[in-house]
């Protein structure tokens, strides 16, 4: 791949940086912010990196989207990031804005583009960056699923002191409190989670999932979380670039599936090369089946508060 563009050059957006280029994903990787200096700073001393690190992706910043014409993907991470006491949803209009402009400028210098949404409230700013770029969905995708999983992942192997390797699982749904995770299909090793835990630990650690960007922010007290959601968004890029075909939870466009269409809900997607290539539809219990419908409810009242 020739060149990868994140756009916001903040903590998220320079750590996802760093990553691609750490993992030679493009022959260059650009970093675009408004913040005149900031791009360009933190792109250089990424690149004086590149010697020890030993990748020879180079690291470009600007303000200017002229920079980042004819990229294959773009990481949108730009937005106002929570503080305490704030909801995903807080963020709407004030990102809904930034988001429009941004995914104007997407199309103007790449046409032919990828995106992967990562900036708040992510199910309907993905939304958003489709209907302002024109893109078709197969090429606008949300990272959510993939983040809320991982966090799911490392709370059980913390809770059963193994590795998070041997441990399989799916979180669906809206990024957010109405977020899904299902247990149904949450193993170790292929050992069903049920049992291995009571269903009142499994209970705690759903809701510990379900709050886990509030729990970072609560501590950063001045920001959110960049380490875990950057490294989500470098795996959707990473899957998409080298054309793997991983099937990994993200938030795509309905057109019926999962009976619900004219959202961006949380969904197992199949990505590779030219971006969403497959929605898959799972069998759901009838507990994960009314979750997933009501998430599918706030998502669809948060566009209506925007609208």
């Amino acid at each position: 791949m020739r060149k990868i563009t994140v756009v916001g050059a903040g903590n998220v957006g320079a750590t996802a940086a760093q990553r691609l280029a750490e993992m030679e994903l493009a022959r260059e990787v650009v970093m675009i912010d408004v913040a005149e200096g900031i791009p360009e700073g933190k792109a250089l001393d990424q690149w004086e990196s590149a010697p020890v690190e030993g990748f020879d992706t180079r690291v470009s910043g600007s303000a200017s989207y002229d920079l980042a014409e004819g990229s294959e993907i773009f990481i949108v991470t730009a937005g106002v990031a929570r503080k305490p006491g704030m909801s995903r949803d807080d963020l709407l209009k004030t990102n809904a804005g930034i988001v429009a402009s941004v995914s104007r400028e997407i199309a103007r210098v790449s046409p032919e583009a990828i995106i992967i949404m990562v900036s708040n409230p992510l199910d309907v700013m993905t939304y958003v960056a489709m209907k302002e770029s024109g893109f078709p969905k197969e090429r606008v995708i949300g990272m959510a699923g993939v983040l809320d999983t991982a966090r799911y992942r490392s709370f059980i192997a913390m809770e059963l002191d193994c590795s998070v390797e041997d441990i399989q699982a799916l979180v669906l749904g809206g990024h957010g409190d109405t977020m899904v995770p299902l247990v149904s299909y949450t193993s170790v090793s292929g050992i069903p989670l049920t049992q291995l835990l009571s269903q009142e630990r499994i209970d705690a650690l759903i809701e510990r999932t379900r709050k886990g960007g509030a729990e970072i922010v609560g501590y950063l007290k001045t920001g959110s979380a960049y380490y875990a959601p950057s490294s989500a968004a470098v795996q959707m890029a990473e899957a998409i670039a080298k054309d793997k075909r991983r099937i990994l939870p993200c938030a795509a466009y309905l057109e019926g599936e999962y009976g619900h269409e004219g959202i961006y809900l949380g969904v197992p997607c199949k990505l590779g090369a030219g971006g969403l290539k497959e929605i898959l539809e799972v069998e759901l219990t009838e507990e994960e089946r009314a979750a997933l419908d009501q998430s599918a409810e706030a998502v669809r009242s948060t566009i209506a508060k925007l609208d």
